[in-house]
């Protein structure tokens, strides 16, 4: 059984009257900010001036720096940029400035993990990764309560790593929900193979495959993007409240028939097989290495495939459908 810290376990106080820099005002780094002022902590905010998110800092409050002024006097470096820039940054920007006692902190462990970013001995390095998108643990922040996070100490010079983390997971609102212990291999490599297998790539291949097939058979693509898109929000919110189990008592007897005597004959032995397959490549840092080469060679590949897929047939009906649907919030990229 995992270890799960509450409030009681995660006090702020190694964070209290201290400072926290946050660099980057991106999806999470809007939320942490916001989340750890809130609770009282004094946060400096590092954004490059000019952008939606330096201005964005400005409008939530914060006065957003370069980032060697952001890090001047902080016990705790957030670095919230995405993936494939932080190495870049932190080696012109963040490692010149470090000094002994800090502590860098991660919202994910892909640079740490596969070694594009290597830290020094003198600085502790830790991870609190909340388990939903940066608006959710905002949102859920504002109401009360919290999304639960994970925590990892990969270096602890100073002796008080994990303590400072778990008043980071507390400021955020983590500890409301949850603090959950592992490391940042864990974390890294089962975050990847969700992503990939599950949750984006899997689910996105899916929805995709349902739909082209009962176009191809001869149904209107509005009814196809109804069963095959549209629906999967609502099945994927009673396994949210009640798991596998809450979501078949829900549907009608024929739905659940369906599912328990059809859905593994669409996820295969075969299917498992190539899930295993993803997972070595994350394992040995082969999908790390093709990510960190795309996005240096220029994103022509990963453009290339974007385009694709936001032109499609799936996409186009369903921007016109949602367009429609005045009750929902709809979004157009």
């Amino acid at each position: 059984m995992a270890n799960i810290y509450y409030e009681q376990d995660a006090p702020i106080d190694a964070l209290t009257g201290k400072k926290v820099a946050v660099i980057g005002y991106g999806s999470q780094g809007h939320a942490h900010s916001q989340n750890l002022r809130e609770s009282g902590i004094e946060v400096a905010v590092a954004e490059l001036e000019g952008t939606d998110n330096f201005k964005l800092a400005q409008e939530h409050g914060f006065t957003p720096t370069d980032i060697k002024t952001a890090m001047e006097g902080a016990a705790l470096i957030v670095i919230t940029l995405p993936d494939e820039v932080q190495a870049k940054v932190y080696e012109s920007q963040i490692e010149p400035n470090l000094v002994e006692g800090q502590t860098l902190g991660f919202c994910h462990g892909f640079n740490i993990h596969f070694k594009y970013i290597v830290p020094p001995e003198s600085v502790n390095v830790v991870m609190i990764a909340p388990k939903g998108p940066g608006h959710l643990v905002r949102s859920e922040y504002e109401k009360g309560g919290g999304v639960p996070c994970l925590i990892a100490v990969e270096k602890n010079p100073s002796g008080n790593a994990k303590e400072v983390a778990l008043a980071w997971a507390n400021g955020i609102g983590g500890a409301r929900a949850g603090i959950i212990e592992t490391t940042y291999q864990e974390e890294t490599e089962t975050d990847l193979f969700g992503e990939q297998v599950v949750l984006c790539g899997g689910l996105s291949a899916l929805i995709k495959a349902g739909f082209e097939t009962l176009v191809e058979a001869g149904y209107q693509p509005e009814i196809a993007y109804f069963e095959c898109m549209h629906e999967v929000k609502l099945i994927v919110d009673l396994m949210y409240d009640g798991g596998l189990s809450y979501m078949r008592y829900s549907i009608s007897n024929t739905a659940e028939y369906g599912d328990l005597s059809r859905g593994s004959r669409i996820i295969t032995e075969e299917t498992k097989a190539e899930m295993k397959k993803i997972l070595s490549e994350i394992k040995s840092g082969e999908f790390a290495k093709e990510w960190v080469n795309e996005y240096q060679t220029g994103l022509k590949n990963f453009n290339a495939l974007y385009e694709k897929d936001h032109d499609s047939q799936l996409e186009t009906v369903g921007r016109q459908l949602r367009d429609m649907m005045k009750w929902i919030d709809a979004k157009v990229v």
